[in-house]
């Protein structure tokens, strides 16, 4: 069982790896090794999908609770239910990022198998803030921006266990990919709606 912790800004988060774009927040070990562990197993029993977008389908899968964005229809449609498992991770996603916990309407549960990516992408402008607890596996979270003709890159090493927050122009004005593990990772993500 996770623990819950309070509904105010965690003032012991550390400030991103140096050199970060400014909005986003980092936290090593949000979660504990069994509060990992618990998670994990919990997302054996998930009903993932293969990631669909605009009739391409991804090596990475996914589910979604709350809400789910639908690529064909441009349409932000409401899901099952955030499972109560993961009410206690959103508090304290919800903690470390100072909002709360019901703010975060959207989760989206993804599993990255050996040699699955995430493209390069802004999360779409229907969500408003992005938080994300990434499990298992470390992993090279890479930001980019577009300067002139050129991109502007930026990166940091994603722990297990650890989040991350997009605000502002990190969330805005970069983009976000992962590039291939070769062991299993699996995500969470939460987001508020705009």
């Amino acid at each position: 069982m996770i623990g819950v912790m309070p509904l105010q800004p965690d003032l012991f988060a550390l400030p991103p790896p140096p050199d970060l774009p400014e909005g986003l927040r980092y936290r090593p070990d949000l979660i504990t090794v069994e509060e990992e562990r618990d998670l994990a197993a919990r997302f054996e029993t998930l009903p993932f999908k293969p990631f669909e977008f605009h009739g391409y389908t991804g090596h990475r899968q996914v589910v979604s609770f709350g809400w789910r964005y639908d690529f064909g229809r441009r349409s932000l449609d409401q899901t099952t239910p955030i499972p109560d498992f993961l009410l206690p991770l959103r508090a304290k996603v919800a903690a470390f990022a100072g909002q709360a916990p019901e703010a975060f309407e959207q989760v989206l549960v993804s599993l990255y198998e050996p040699g699955a990516v995430i493209g390069w992408h802004r999360d779409r402008p229907e969500f408003g803030e992005v938080a994300g607890v990434s499990l298992l596996t470390p992993c090279r979270f890479r930001l980019r921006r577009k300067v002139g003709d050129g991109w502007e890159r930026r990166a940091f090493e994603a722990a297990p266990r650890s989040a991350y927050l997009l605000t502002g122009p990190s969330r805005t004005a970069w983009e976000h990919s992962i590039p291939p593990l070769e062991t299993r990772r699996y995500s969470v993500t939460f987001r508020t709606r705009a």
